[in-house]
């Protein structure tokens, strides 16, 4: 099954976002055949990797009261406790933030932690330093989100651009309704998510875990449990 997944998620549509920078890069592939053959080929494979970028593939998201989904594929950079943003609004404590780092052969399409109401989106101009920096957090471009879920319990997820990322893209608005697993943004060419926990929230995934946006329960609002541990093998 795995497999099978795999090859849908390769074969996925392209967002609407991606249709100008693929049609740009096929149309430099056909000027590139123009002046050499294997320029061509050389754009036509950057125009296939392109395409793949934008990808935008269906995802299965588990509903239930309290679960906190992964908002990006990618790997698990960073788990510590952090003072959110304060445009956020979250408080000067410090939170258990988990943070996704996308690099250029993830998915960028952002979805939904939780379901709930966006209570605040937050934009905040900033710096390019590679995103699986630390200092990211604080320093880069970011846009957050503030989402309120049913129960009153409040959800905080940045988008950071990173190095090479130069566009912050949000779907959304605020005030409106979003379901967990929804997408409501994306960042081009490579960055990172930032999940900010309620207080006592034990994330329920480990530093080097692959996840996938929609999919991965990185966290579990209603556990009563010490949160999980992990094997390496």
């Amino acid at each position: 099954m795995s497999i099978i997944k795999s090859i849908r998620s390769q074969l996925a549509p392209i967002h609407h976002e991606g249709f100008p920078f693929v049609g740009g890069f096929a149309l430099a592939s056909l000027v590139l055949f123009w002046i050499s053959s294997p320029l061509g080929w050389i754009g036509t494979v950057l125009t296939l990797w392109c395409a793949y970028f934008f990808r935008d593939p269906t995802r299965v998201t588990p509903m239930r009261d309290g679960i906190v989904v992964a908002p990006a594929d990618g790997r698990v950079s960073r788990i510590i406790n952090a003072v959110p943003p304060a445009e956020l609004g979250l408080g000067g404590k410090p939170l258990t933030r988990v943070s996704i780092f996308m690099s250029v052969f993830d998915c960028h399409v952002n979805r939904s932690p939780v379901s709930g109401r966006i209570e605040r989106i937050a934009y905040h101009a900033g710096k390019f330093l590679n995103a699986d920096l630390d200092k990211a957090s604080e320093d880069n471009e970011r846009n957050g989100l503030v989402i309120v879920t049913a129960g009153g319990v409040r959800i905080g997820v940045v988008q950071i651009a990173g190095l090479i990322a130069r566009r912050i893209v949000s779907f959304v608005r605020e005030g409106v309704t979003i379901g967990a697993g929804e997408r409501f943004g994306m960042i081009r060419f490579g960055s990172r998510l930032d999940v900010y926990l309620p207080e006592g929230v034990r994330p329920m995934v480990a530093e080097g875990q692959t996840a996938i946006a929609g999919e991965t329960v990185i966290a579990d609002l209603r556990a009563t449990d010490g949160g999980r541990t992990f094997r390496v093998g």
